[in-house]
């Protein structure tokens, strides 16, 4: 078995003490012909250990690459048809959280509060010809599946995946840079995960990915769950009467059934420098609420990213309906342990860019600036547009990634409002997350 980086870091030294003392004691009782071989052995597995080390070293800075991208990615990351050696990676993240809001009278008078945000366990690898990525998520106040699945090679070029997993929609990994995503986030269309089938085909410059999703990963409008507010992305968990307030949780249950995913992507290498992937989205599926079939929805999107040396941009359109058979204006989603509303149908319009600043200050390696904007409109029931902007830095340094976000924003969840209802102001909130990813 290779040695791990820790082994070897001190390996040449310790090896040229222990090479000394071995000298010692043969000189002492040997014949001068077998100190020379003793001593040759010796150097040749001290440079045998350097060559490891100088390797586990390559390897060591490839992961901390990945890593400052945002440790989030590393289940995308699993998504690549290269396999890596058999065998599970146990990794994680520990993430603390420091905010100060000023639409929260107490938290304004505190001066902000500064608490535990998150630990998470992640599983990454492969077994025979079986690839394996899951992670689950402790937060304060639930415990939840961010995704579990197995997928096959069945190509160089093609993947299947079965479980929990990301659903394509848009663009990916993530349709934002800051740590509170975009909009689309808050009503199930970004970073998305549902139970089903994926299949991921890449050639040339397409990129092709194709989804079947049974039911969200609670299991639907009658899985065996505690609470169907608890889990990591937003889904819809029912529709609004009237009477009802905007964080009740809903008389009338449903999820999403039976919806297909289709993505389709197209690279464009205009320069060395220069790379622009157009690409389209589409999502159809039903709304059950346990029993019977009580309804459809559907999403349309069309993307753009473009990188330019140090610069990326993305942009996408959007327009989502949940159709109720009954007829309803809005819908009531769950996730974060909490019930909220969405309107049932609107247009979402998303423009992001940023910069990533390579640097050297200690242990400082990389800032990435951006600036994120949010915008959902012509939103049934007649309520007043969303819209979010963030401006923020992301610092990397070693396994520590660091969002510094100042967001503004109006009807925006976490931001002092809901999609449900209007409140007519804009709300500021300063962010600081810090995550330890390992």
């Amino acid at each position: 078995m290779m040695p791990t980086l820790p082994q070897l870091r001190h390996t040449p030294l310790l090896g040229a003490i222990f090479l000394c003392f071995i000298s010692g004691n043969l000189f002492a009782g040997s014949e001068t012909e077998q100190i020379s071989r003793e001593i040759e052995s010796m150097k040749q597995r001290i440079q045998e250990l350097e060559r490891l080390l100088k390797e586990s070293q390559g390897e060591k800075h490839i992961e901390s690459e990945s890593e400052e991208a945002d440790a989030e990615v590393a289940a995308e990351q699993s998504e690549s048809t290269e396999t890596a050696t058999d065998g599970i990676r146990v990794g994680g993240a520990v993430r603390l959280q420091y905010s100060n809001e000023r639409y929260n009278e107490g938290n304004r008078d505190r001066s902000g509060d500064f608490d535990f945000d998150i630990f998470r366990l992640n599983l990454d690898g492969t077994i025979g010809d079986l690839i394996l990525s899951a992670e689950w998520r402790w937060f304060q106040y639930m415990n939840v599946v961010h995704h579990a699945w197995f997928g096959y090679d069945f190509s160089e070029q093609t993947q299947g995946q079965l479980g929990i997993h990301k659903v394509p929609f848009g663009v990916l990994p993530y349709n934002s840079h800051n740590f509170f995503f975009s909009s689309n986030y808050y009503v199930g269309l970004e970073d998305d995960y549902d139970a089903g089938i994926k299949f991921l085909h890449k050639t040339g410059p397409w990129d092709l990915r194709f989804g079947f999703y049974l039911n969200d990963e609670q299991g639907g409008a009658d899985g065996y769950v505690d609470n169907r507010e608890d889990r990591y992305s937003y889904d819809v968990v029912g529709y609004r009467v009237a009477g009802e307030g905007t964080f009740d949780e809903p008389a009338n249950i449903l999820a999403e059934n039976n919806t297909w995913n289709a993505r389709v992507a197209y690279q464009l290498e205009m320069s060395d420098k220069l790379n622009i992937e157009l690409g389209g989205s589409v999502q159809y599926g039903l709304l059950h609420d346990g029993s019977d079939k009580v309804g459809d929805h559907n999403a349309y999107a069309i993307h753009l990213v473009g990188d330019y040396g140090p610069w990326n941009l993305q942009l996408q359109a959007t327009t989502y309906e949940y159709d109720v058979d009954d007829g309803a204006d809005l819908m009531a989603v769950g996730a974060y342990s909490f019930y909220d509303t969405i309107p049932a149908q609107a247009d979402t319009y998303t423009a992001n860019i940023a910069y990533s600043l390579p640097v050297v200050w200690g242990p400082v390696t990389n800032l990435t600036f951006y600036n994120d904007y949010s915008l959902i409109t012509n939103k049934s029931a007649n309520l007043d547009d969303t819209w979010m902007n963030v401006l923020g830095v992301a610092v990397s340094a070693g396994g520590l990634y660091t969002y510094i976000d100042f967001i503004s924003a109006e009807n925006q969840p976490f931001i002092g409002g809901t999609m449900g209802s209007d409140s007519g102001d804009t709300e500021h909130r300063f962010n600081i997350n810090l995550g330890y990813y390992f």
